[in-house]
């Protein structure tokens, strides 16, 4: 038995682990408004043509106008991104300005790769369970269409390639996946088969309108590639999700890394576009504020794990987050674990001995996309949203992290 699953075990037997977690107090740091744009299609998608910096100003002001805050009460936004220059210092907070942010609220823009949109909120939770602020905005924000490629990734000196461990970060995610499905005897048919399961997840969310409530529609200037006519549109659904998807469709699609390899375009997440935020403050606040309240931020976990095995992350992550939390695994009512590639999601839920009819029950990124700073905060919305709907309380987000890492946070709905 591995050690985190020796960990889940001794968890489980928390008799009273729940119950203390969805007792209310006055200094519990709680999320009022969660929302998210919706999630496109990388270079040719709804908003191809639209800069990072527009997705997260539609954001911030859906953000504001939905919880009825006070920008000015805002003391802190940190916002999640992996592919914009400079971690987007200068755009994001031109964007937090033109919200209607005042001034003097402050901006900063950051990368942990995938975790990135989840590091800015647990962020802004930290500085607010700390004292440094009041009320803070965690976002976070990707467009893939405009910044993915070769050029993401910068080279290594010839010092730090010497040394093989941190040499193996610089190997494409496709190749570690591929690498990890191997190692790990994850066969195809299996990440089909989960493939398959997220995408008739999500055409079945979608169509019963359950991302309604959660994505805010944002109206943009888009180029027809056919005709280089520009138009305005609004974009109000995730245009990756493909309705008809099977694990026997799946199974005839040529391997992307390798050419007896598992891994495929099917099976792996989506090059996508979106961005997301969510409002957070002390429960005392938001009574005093008038502001409702959609759960709290319990705790969150960041590891690290050998970068030929970045996708194992969310297997080592996820029982230290529930160890900070004092509950076991079955206490939980739903995981969000992101799906970079259905190999790693497979793994971990199996190695952990998840329940998978709680896993991602609305799809993940496989179907609808996986716009890198952006995912982490998305979830939160999704798993929010989900938990109210069905009457659950407990939910962990969790992702694999680029360079060999993983991150995992709690969350209680009201």
């Amino acid at each position: 038995m591995s050690s985190a699953q020796s960990r889940l075990n001794q968890l489980s037997s928390h008799v009273a682990g729940k119950a203390a977690l969805t007792a209310k107090h006055p200094d519990d740091i709680v999320v009022t408004c969660a929302l998210r744009t919706a999630i496109t299609k990388g270079g040719k998608g709804g908003f191809k043509d639209t800069p990072a910096q527009d997705l997260l100003l539609g954001a911030f002001k859906a953000l504001i106008e939905r919880s009825g805050i006070d920008p000015g009460l805002v003391e802190d936004i940190a916002v999640g991104t992996v592919l914009a220059p400079g971690a987007g210092a200068t755009e994001f907070r031109a964007a937090a300005l033109a919200a209607g942010f005042p001034a003097d609220v402050g901006v900063k823009g950051l990368n942990r790769q995938c975790s990135s949109g989840l590091q800015a909120v647990v962020d802004i939770a930290n500085a607010i369970r700390g004292g440094m602020i009041e009320v803070g905005v965690g976002a976070g924000v990707e467009s893939m269409s405009q910044g993915y490629g070769p050029g993401a990734v910068s080279e290594l000196s010839d010092l730090v390639k010497a040394h093989k461990e941190a040499a193996n970060c610089r190997v494409p995610m496709g190749v570690l996946s591929e690498k990890m499905a191997e190692d790990r005897n994850v066969s195809r048919p299996a990440q089909d088969a989960f493939a398959a399961k997220s995408y008739q997840k999500a055409v079945k969310a979608q169509a019963a309108g359950l991302f309604d409530q959660e994505i805010v529609p944002l109206t943009v200037k888009w180029t027809d590639p056919k005709t280089e006519e520009e138009k305005t549109i609004t974009v109000s659904r995730d245009d990756g999700v493909r309705d008809g998807v099977t694990a026997e469709s799946l199974s005839k699609l040529r391997p992307a890394f390798a050419k007896d390899g598992s891994i495929h375009g099917g099976n792996a997440s989506q090059v996508s576009d979106g961005a997301a935020a969510v409002l957070l403050m002390k429960r005392s606040t938001a009574e005093r504020l008038g502001q409702p309240i959609m759960g709290k931020y319990v705790a969150a976990s960041i590891v690290g794990v050998p970068p030929l095995l970045m996708g194992i992350g969310p297997w080592k992550a996820i029982p230290v987050a529930l160890g900070k939390a004092g509950i076991g695994k079955d206490d939980v009512d739903i995981y969000e674990i992101n799906e970079a590639f259905a190999s790693q999601c497979v793994w971990c839920i199996n190695e952990l001995g998840l329940d998978e009819s709680k896993i991602n029950p609305k799809g993940g990124a496989i179907a609808f996309g996986h716009p890198l700073g952006c995912t982490g905060a998305r979830q939160i919305s999704t798993l929010l949203y989900e938990l109210k709907r069905t009457g659950g309380k407990v939910g962990v987000t969790s992702m694999c992290v680029g360079t060999g890492m993983g991150m995992a946070a709690v969350w209680v709905a009201e």
